[in-house]
């Protein structure tokens, strides 16, 4: 997918028609625009038919910009009616002695990017990381959206956990609105006097609805049926149960990116085992049509209990059924297309059942329905409702 960049506009131009962003709602997401496709990304998409966005990145320093190959662009509109601001702050910036002057430049940025837009007021301003960032400008109303409960994620964010309490405390005093993406932070808001409400993760059904028409992936030689796995690989899998799977014999297909702490050669010395590392998002659904199960093999640490792993409806949505670890999220979703077992003997065998069933069209067509239920269409009109 292309993105309309206009990047060769200077901050006065962007703002030279103020009446085309009034009404503008602030997205500080806890996910750059370039990274890839995270809830508040899919958010901000889907509203911006109604409500002009400001789509503000993690803040990052110009060194990690360049290292990672990527422009310093501040402020740039991407789409009609989409602007997103990279904020650059100090080096060492969660560095304790540097976090409160850090934290103080990013809303300043934020200011003078809203100002560069023609607003002095903004419709609401919404929080999608571990940032008190409310209070950057005036907000008819202020939202924290809550897509994982940072806390218990310290460790795996490299963060103070005491640090993320006094920001999550704030967070809690500041906000107006509290949404959620599961039922797990449903309950933990709510023990700072709020009455959370729960918008679940969704999945993109119009990019994974046609995956049958795609392309064989050149780089998939492993003999069918594939199960697979998608996204971001670190300690939140459990390697056991993805080891067992591949002891049955079954072809395993991993694709997305690892963290360095995390090794897969216990995994990847296998021969029907093959990790292609990270893909762009656009070409995820090549890969979809590769495999004919999709995994999500989960451990039931404190994070991921609160967390809504897109990957298992996202499965749905490709026709795929999905074999996963029972997280709450998965027993809201309530779904007989996704088969939750808790340990790697039962979560491999139900994978090499699957695989030996094989798809239909009936079966693929009753995934993608299951999916259309819980389509991010559906879930931004859930959030547009809150704003207005």
């Amino acid at each position: 997918m292309s993105l309309l960049k206009d990047e060769s506009q200077s901050p006065a131009d962007i703002g030279s028609n103020p009446s085309s962003w009034a009404g503008l709602v602030v997205f500080c997401a806890g996910t750059s625009w370039d990274t890839g496709w995270y809830p508040e990304k899919h958010i901000a998409t889907r509203i911006a038919s109604r409500f002009p966005v400001l789509y503000v990145d993690p803040p990052t320093t110009l060194t990690s910009v360049l290292r990672a190959g990527r422009r310093a662009s501040g402020l740039r509109i991407v789409r009609p009616g989409i602007a997103v601001l990279t904020p650059i702050t100090l080096p060492a910036a969660s560095w304790r002695p540097m976090r409160s002057a850090s934290l103080a430049l990013v809303k300043e940025h934020v200011r003078r990017a809203v100002a560069a837009l023609g607003q002095r007021r903004v419709k609401a301003f919404v929080v999608s990381n571990h940032e008190n960032l409310f209070g950057s400008v005036p907000a008819d109303r202020s939202i924290l959206y809550a897509t994982d409960n940072f806390v218990s994620g310290a460790e795996l964010m490299g963060l103070s956990r005491d640090y993320l309490k006094v920001q999550e405390n704030a967070q809690a005093r500041n906000a107006d609105t509290i949404v959620v993406v599961t039922e797990e932070l449903q309950t933990h808001w709510s023990k700072f006097g709020h009455a959370p409400v729960l918008v679940p993760n969704g999945c993109d059904t119009e990019r994974f609805r046609d995956v049958d028409a795609e392309a064989w992936p050149l780089d998939v030689d492993l003999p069918r049926p594939i199960a697979g796995v998608f996204g971001h690989l670190s300690e939140r899998i459990d390697l056991t149960f993805l080891e067992a799977t591949a002891d049955r014999g079954v072809s395993l297909l991993l694709v997305g990116s690892r963290k360095p702490s995390f090794s897969l050669e216990s995994l990847t010395a296998r021969s029907n085992v093959r990790y292609l590392g990270p893909k762009p998002f656009e070409s995820m659904t090549g890969y979809l049509r590769a495999i004919d199960v999709g995994l999500t093999p989960y451990t039931q640490s404190e994070f991921n209990r609160a967390s809504f792993p897109m990957k298992t409806i996202e499965y749905l949505a490709a026709g795929r059924p999905a074999v996963a670890t029972s997280l709450p999220a998965v027993k809201w979703l309530n779904s007989e297309y996704i088969t939750s077992k808790d340990t790697a003997s039962d979560f491999a065998d139900a994978t090499a059942t699957l695989l030996r069933r094989g798809r239909s069209e009936e079966l693929s067509r009753n995934c993608r329905a299951f999916a259309q239920k819980h389509s991010w269409r559906v879930r931004a009109e859930q959030f547009a409702a809150l704003i207005d």
